[in-house]
């Protein structure tokens, strides 16, 4: 009998961009314009296809990326639909909406906002 293999592929992507905080409590630095070079990291879980040895190919994710990255990158958050409170919580749930459809399986997304800060999101309660 062979054991069914579950893994989770991981793919990482990067990007610039602007934003103002706009809920933010007033005085609080970020409701000011400031901006971020941001890490990503997109995880996929499933079952291993014996025949492949995979989860599904990597590209896979970068295809679902991709065309969000070229809107991200280098703008200003705020004037991106859905993103008008850009917090990485938000961003989060903004990434999932849109990849979810596109990428069984998908498991978590953490977005970084800094080295040291970031946020965990592994999708809604329903």
């Amino acid at each position: 009998m062979t054991a069914i293999m579950r893994a989770t592929i991981i793919k990482e992507f990067r990007f610039e961009a602007a934003q103002t905080l706009p809920t933010a409590p007033v005085g609080h630095k970020c409701r000011n314009m400031h901006g971020h070079s941001f890490k990503i990291e997109i995880a996929c879980t499933g079952t291993v296809d014996p025949a492949i040895g995979w989860v599904y190919d990597h590209a896979e994710i970068s295809r679902a990326m991709n065309p969000l990255l070229d809107k991200l990158d280098h703008s200003y958050l705020n004037e991106i639909e859905g993103l008008e409170n850009p917090t990485i919580e938000n961003m989060c749930a903004w990434f999932w909406r849109i990849l979810a459809p596109q990428l069984p399986g998908l498991s978590e997304i953490v977005l970084y906002e800094t080295p040291t800060a970031r946020c965990v999101f592994r999708g809604f309660d329903d």
